[in-house]
């Protein structure tokens, strides 16, 4: 029996949710907490569970075992009622090209049972948030990439919703709309939105979420901030080497057998994680290549990121998996 008593620190509680489709486990034991006022990122690649998890989160699909709890509320039984504490914005633009920014506001408020002045007020503050005051009685169809999806995210947000979950938000966006979306996600969590983010954008995740959760095979394999995340990849620095395909399994053989270190390959790319008390590995593998008379494009030293957790975590870039995304999206869309 599910305690309904909900924590006030936790506007989520997911408790050892499994979901199966037959005999495949999509979602396998999985717990999470997710805090109040925060901004939350839910990381995997495809077929990882991320979808599945959200679909559960969302009341679409109903777990095979297992509770979620939203601000006090059973999802499933309190559908009807969660439903009003969230809004969703999926990776695609959802806003109707015949209808003006306006029209697409006031169907997405009524969609909400928003009526009058109520409606009308949501409309105003909506098109202010989303910079389209001057816009409203023209066509969406007639917008740039960034309008549509600024007027997208004031569409989802038009019912004043606690909690905002934001799958890849800015995915198609150049870098000036990606940075202002950012802006947007920023200051509605400031107003005490809770935000819950995926995203292939790694960078995006450590630069806007307080905590991260990386799913793989339906388990969470990973949960915390981003620098508790990169300690468990290095507490010190990566060599990054370049070199010509023909020579990298010299060079990863040469790291791993005589220098002992943990290395990640990515095409011509090879990556060394080195202790924090060893800041001089750089200068021994430099040597060491150059002893073996193997040619490299560049070595170079950083802090460890993202990119390098998600790899050592699961095995695989998360660009590896983006083109086997699209159908899972459609079918939250679609259901939602």
């Amino acid at each position: 029996m599910i305690n309904m008593n909900k924590d006030d620190d936790n506007i989520i509680e997911i408790k050892n949710l499994i979901k199966t489709f037959g005999s495949f486990i999509a979602v396998d034991n999985v717990s999470l907490n997710i805090e109040r006022g925060k901004i939350f990122g839910l990381l995997g690649p495809n077929g990882a569970g991320k979808t599945t998890t959200i679909s559960l989160v969302l009341g679409i699909l109903k777990p095979t075992s297992g509770a979620i709890v939203i601000d006090g509320l059973d999802n499933i039984k309190d559908n009807e009622l969660v439903k009003e504490k969230i809004g969703f914005m999926t990776q695609e633009t959802i806003v109707d090209s015949d209808l003006t920014a306006y029209e697409n506001l006031k169907i997405a408020g009524k969609l909400y049972h928003l009526k009058g002045e109520a409606l009308e007020a949501a409309i105003k503050n909506a098109l202010k948030e989303a910079d389209l005051e001057a816009f409203a009685n023209k066509k969406a169809g007639s917008f740039s990439g960034g309008m549509k999806r600024r007027l997208y995210l004031v569409k989802s947000m038009i019912h004043a919703p606690k909690i905002l979950i934001l799958d890849e938000p800015t995915t198609g966006l150049d870098v000036q709309n990606r940075v202002e979306m950012w802006k947007r996600i920023d200051d509605l969590n400031k107003r005490g939105v809770t935000v819950i983010l995926t995203t292939q954008y790694l960078e995006e995740a450590d630069r806007l979420c307080n905590k991260i959760a990386i799913i793989d095979h339906g388990k969470i394999v990973a949960h915390g901030t981003a620098s508790e995340l990169k300690k468990q990849v290095s507490e010190g620095s990566v060599i990054e080497i370049i070199a010509e395909t023909n020579v990298v399994e010299q060079i990863v053989k040469l790291l791993r057998t005589k220098l002992k270190l943990e290395v990640n390959v990515e095409d011509e790319k090879i990556e060394a994680f080195v202790a924090k008390d060893d800041i001089k590995m750089v200068s021994k593998v430099a040597d060491a290549i150059y002893k073996e008379k193997i040619t490299i494009s560049s070595i170079s030293l950083r802090l460890p990121t993202m990119d390098d957790v998600f790899i050592k975590l699961t095995g695989s870039s998360i660009r590896d998996k983006l083109e086997e995304q699209n159908s899972d999206r459609a079918n939250i869309m679609i259901k939602r």
